[in-house]
C-alpha cells in the first residue's frame, strides 16, 4: 500500500518532467548547426573514447524484487562493452544498493551519493552531474553514460544505458513545423545555457524515472509476496484441518470400538 501510494506521486513526477525534456529537445534541435557545434565543449565528439564515466542509478532500499540486481548487471555489461574498447572508465553510483555491490566485488567507485531521497529535485541532479559535466568540457572524459531504470509502466522498467555526453543534437521530424524564431542575444548565448539544462535534465528524468520504476517493483514485490504467503497460509490451514479430522475420526473408531467390546 505504501508503494502503490508513492508510485502514483512518482509518477506524476516522471509525466510531468517529459514535456520540458520534448521542448528543450525541439529549440536545440532548431537552434544546431555544425558551424556553431565546433564552438561548444558539450558537443565534441571524440575520435575515440579514452576515457568515460557511468553514473549508476540504483535504490537505496530492497524488497524491490530484482529491480536492482537488473540495474546492477546492466551496468556491468556496459563497463565491460567499454573496457573492451579499452576505454578507462570512472563509476560514479547513486544508491547504497549499487555501492554495496560494487564494494562488494572489488570495483573502484569514483563517486557514491546515498542521501537522495524517493522524490529527487533537478537540484539533485545538478549536483551529480555538473562534475562530470566540467570534466567532460576540460576533456578529461570523452564521455558520459547514466544506467537507469526505465519507466514504461509499473509492470516494465527495463534497465537503460543512455550516453548523455556528449550531446547529440535532436533529429528533426520530417513533418515538424519551422519555427522562426526571433534570437536574443544570439543562438550561441542561448545554447550556452540550453546544453548544460540539456544534460542536467537528461540526468534528472533518469533520476524520476527510476524512483517510479523502484515503486512499482517493490509494489510488484509486496503483491507477489503476499499472495505467496496467502497460498501457503491456505495450504497449511488446509493440512492442519486434514490431521485434526483425521485424529477425530481415530478418537472417534476408539471409542465406537470400546464400547462394541463392552456390550459384547
Amino acid at each position: 500500500m505504501v508503494a502503490a501510494s508513492k508510485l502514483k506521486r512518482a509518477q506524476d513526477r516522471v509525466v510531468a518532467a517529459r514535456p520540458y525534456a520534448a521542448v528543450l529537445r525541439d529549440v536545440i534541435a532548431d537552434l544546431y548547426s555544425p558551424e556553431l557545434a565546433e564552438r561548444f565543449a558539450l558537443l565534441r565528439q571524440p575520435g575515440e573514447v579514452k576515457r568515460a564515466a557511468v553514473i549508476l542509478l540504483t535504490s537505496n532500499r530492497g524488497l524491490a524484487g530484482g529491480f536492482n540486481a537488473n540495474l546492477t548487471r546492466e551496468a556491468r555489461g556496459l563497463i565491460a562493452t567499454l573496457e573492451g574498447e579499452r576505454t578507462q572508465v570512472d563509476l560514479h553510483v547513486v544508491g547504497r544498493k549499487g555501492l554495496g555491490y560494487f564494494r562488494y566485488i572489488g570495483r573502484a567507485i569514483a563517486s557514491s551519493r546515498t542521501d537522495l531521497s524517493d522524490a529527487p529535485t533537478p537540484a539533485d541532479a545538478r549536483q551529480l552531474v555538473d562534475g562530470v559535466m566540467d570534466a567532460f568540457a576540460k576533456r578529461e572524459l570523452d564521455a558520459v553514460y547514466v544506467v537507469y531504470a526505465k519507466y514504461q509502466s509499473a509492470l516494465s522498467t527495463p534497465p537503460t544505458a543512455d550516453r548523455i555526453l556528449p550531446v547529440t543534437p535532436p533529429e528533426r521530424k520530417a513533418d515538424a513545423p519551422v519555427r522562426d524564431y526571433i534570437l536574443a542575444p544570439s543562438a550561441e548565448a542561448i545554447l550556452t545555457e540550453l546544453l548544460p539544462a540539456y544534460v542536467r535534465n537528461a540526468v534528472y528524468r533518469s533520476m524520476v524515472e527510476t524512483a517510479a520504476a523502484e515503486q512499482g517493483a517493490r509494489r510488484s514485490a509486496m503483491k507477489s509476496a503476499t499472495d505467496n504467503a496467502n497460498d501457503l497460509i491456505t495450504t497449511l490451514r488446509r493440512t492442519y484441518n486434514r490431521a485434526r479430522q483425521a485424529q477425530i475420526t481415530q478418537e472417534i473408531a476408539e471409542i465406537v470400538g470400546g464400547a462394541a467390546a463392552l456390550e459384547g
